[in-house]
């Protein structure tokens, strides 16, 4: 059996604007957009292009409510300093009841939607 995960689909009263946010993040590429739906690809020719799954922003009228049932977990090179330029790009640092002494930082971005941004991988990680 063949079966491959295409895209994760992102809910959003604005994609446009979101996924703004994210390629920036991500420093993906925009590779379709219309006014309801955008989708941000891995940057053409990189090791995940065409490897990792699409993002799909798709305009709902919906807000959300409650915690996400799905999230990213984003491994950076430089833990406080990736959240230093997402916090200016306009994601928020949140607390959904993780412990005080968590190794990853738990963020929202601009429409509330939580991720994740782990500490570096190290060999004994």
């Amino acid at each position: 059996m063949t079966l491959q995960i295409q895209c994760c689909v992102i809910d959003s009263r604005d994609p446009q604007t979101l996924a703004d946010f994210w390629r920036q993040a991500l420093g993906w590429r925009c590779t379709h957009e219309k006014p309801d739906e955008v989708v941000l690809e891995p940057p053409a020719g990189s090791a995940e292009d065409g490897v990792v799954p699409d993002l799909l922003f798709e305009r709902t009228p919906d807000t959300r409510a409650g915690k996400n049932r799905i999230h990213l977990d984003l491994r950076p090179d430089d833990q406080e300093r990736e959240i230093e330029r997402l916090v200016a790009l306009g994601a928020r640092r949140v607390d959904v009841g993780q412990p005080a002494d968590a190794r990853w930082a738990v963020m929202a971005d601009p429409e509330g939607n939580e991720f994740c941004v782990l500490p570096p991988l190290r060999p004994a990680d």
